[in-house]
């Protein structure tokens, strides 16, 4: 057997629809922000927790007229003169 749709059952189908489109709009307007700030949050805590990890720590407090030295120069400085190589061209017109 066939069935036919009735004219009410569509609109009824057609309200739900709009209802639910509305409704998740309103919802989202209100619990966007929200959920925003969250996910905001939780990846500056993830970056953040990233770059502390990598941060030197705080250097050791000093008596006045103490000398300390942190890093020794390098005593052996070569300069390498030879940059590179010549290369000869022609221009083509």
């Amino acid at each position: 057997m066939l069935q036919y749709a009735s004219l009410t059952g569509f609109l009824r189908t057609i309200l739900i629809i709009l209802l639910v489109w509305y409704g998740i709009k309103i919802l989202s307007r209100i619990f966007a922000p929200v959920l925003m700030r969250y996910v905001a949050k939780k990846a500056e805590q993830k970056f953040g927790g990233q770059f502390n990890q990598y941060q030197q720590p705080e250097p050791k407090k000093k008596k006045e007229g103490e000398i300390s030295i942190d890093k020794m120069p390098n005593e052996k400085t070569s300069s390498n003169k030879k940059v590179g190589e010549y290369v000869d061209y022609e221009e083509i017109d």
